[in-house]
């Protein structure tokens, strides 16, 4: 299986692989944040015609901590689980 090896994606050139420590909480805080207020959100006002734009008001400022924390958390955590797991 051959993996995709452009340099572009949606026509945008790829960023540098420096930046992947910083693509990779961008990504995983907004697919959390996501989920979690929309779950914690739907829980408390169920499809309710505010639902969205609480949902969304909810998840900005979810997002708004959780990228920040992603980031000095995550190398914390890369340690921890280093001492948890037997290295290959």
């Amino acid at each position: 299986m051959q993996l995709h090896t452009s340099n572009t994606i949606f026509g945008l050139p790829k960023l540098p692989a420096r930046y992947a420590s910083l693509v990779m909480p961008f990504l995983l805080s907004i697919l959390m944040t996501c989920v979690v207020s929309g779950v914690s959100t739907l829980r408390s006002l169920g499809w309710s015609s505010s639902f969205l734009h609480v949902w969304l008001s909810a998840w900005a400022i979810s997002w708004m901590f959780a990228f920040p924390t992603l980031l000095i958390a995550l190398p914390v955590v890369r340690k921890l689980t280093a001492c948890l797991v037997r290295s290959a």
